[in-house]
């Protein structure tokens, strides 16, 4: 037996969207206007007790956005990923690095000659 095509599944009279009979009043709310580097505008939502953030991320780029039109914050700086020789050569000198590595030779020399095996 085929049902009609036009009927809703589920559906009973009544069964629609609640309106604000039903569920109370909506809480009062202020409108908030970002601005980001990018010329991006963002109206951001909050309640009239809630305190206003001085910045907030802009939903289309991800920069921060701030309220001042005139002034926008700059994007963050983006340090590259460090290899583990960059943060080694942050920590010792060139000159400090070559005694250390002639300390390495001359103990590795002095091992291969007393016939000490090396792993």
């Amino acid at each position: 037996m085929a049902g009609g095509g036009n009927a809703i599944r589920g559906s009973r009279v009544g069964a629609g969207p609640m309106g604000e009979a039903e569920r109370g009043e909506a809480a009062p709310r202020q409108a908030v206007t970002y601005f980001c580097a990018n010329d991006h505008r963002s109206v951001i939502t909050f309640s009239v007790e809630a305190s206003v953030p001085d910045s907030w991320d802009c939903p289309k780029c991800g920069l921060p956005a701030g309220l001042d039109s005139e002034n926008a914050p700059p994007a963050p700086k983006i340090e590259p990923y460090k290899t583990h020789l960059a943060y080694v050569k942050e920590r010792r000198s060139d000159k400090e690095a070559e005694v250390i590595l002639d300390e390495a030779i001359q103990l590795l020399r002095s091992r291969r000659k007393s016939g000490e095996i090396i792993f």
